[in-house]
């Protein structure tokens, strides 16, 4: 995990936290990861070959652009909504394990 962090801060630099960057790298792993086009290219291709397909990069930037669209309009819904904040909320704290995970970085600090 250390080496992702890592990487990312060596792309986007430290003026974000690690989490956002984190969190930004894994939304647009899954976008990508939604493609049948490259679905089909990694089920017939080495990484080495599926490296080099051009589709990879369009399917990259589609996924950074409706990311974008989508993480800007879950936020507005979340914004403009107490039952979906309170939704969050209870999800966080029930399937996502909020306050254990805060627990151990209290721990660490």
């Amino acid at each position: 995990m250390s080496a992702i962090i890592d990487h990312l801060n060596e792309l986007y630099g430290k003026d974000t936290t690690d989490g956002d960057q984190l969190s930004h790298a894994t939304t647009l792993n899954e976008k990508v990861l939604e493609s049948k086009v490259l679905q089909r290219q990694a089920a017939n291709n080495t990484k080495e070959q599926f490296s080099s397909s051009p589709d990879l990069s369009k399917e990259i930037l589609n996924a950074i652009i409706e990311a974008m669209d989508v993480q800007t309009e879950l936020s507005t819904r979340a914004l403009n909504s107490a039952e979906i904040q309170e939704g969050l909320k209870r999800i966080m704290l029930n399937q996502l394990q909020l306050v254990e995970k805060l627990r151990e970085r209290a721990a660490l600090a």
